[in-house]
């Protein structure tokens, strides 16, 4: 009875160039540096006025500033199902006359890093960046 067997591709590694004098200094020089790219959604943000940095900082501050003088939903104040708020007690402690706490700091600062990436990326899609 004839087994038959067959082939299968096999793996053995990356094998060292041999190098001219076996020292340890040429193992540094021999391999190439490896150009970094900006890749598909590189922004330039190379100084503090550029135009990415100002839209960042012009959308985060704006959530910041809708949460914390209630045009925005916060941790006291809720959604009805009208888009209305109503004030609530959530027990969380503030030292903060309006009641901003920690946790709306946290979140409007987050919505407003969202809102200002995409405009970034629309903008940058438009190439008007």
């Amino acid at each position: 009875m004839a087994a038959t067997v067959m082939s299968i591709p096999q793996f053995t590694g990356l094998k060292a160039s041999p190098l001219a004098s076996g020292s340890i200094q040429n193992m540094a020089v021999a391999r190439p540096m490896r150009k970094k790219g900006k890749g598909a959604l590189g922004a330039r943000c190379g100084f503090i006025g550029s135009s990415t940095n100002l839209i960042m900082v012009t959308s985060t501050t704006l959530m910041l500033f809708a949460g914390r003088f209630g045009l925005a939903p916060s941790a006291n104040k809720k959604s009805t199902a009208g888009l209305k708020l109503e004030a609530r007690d959530s027990g969380l402690q503030t030292g903060d006359p309006a009641g901003f706490t920690l946790a709306d700091t946290l979140a409007c600062g987050t919505v407003g890093h969202i809102i200002g990436v995409g405009v970034v990326l629309g903008l940058k899609n438009l190439g008007a960046i």
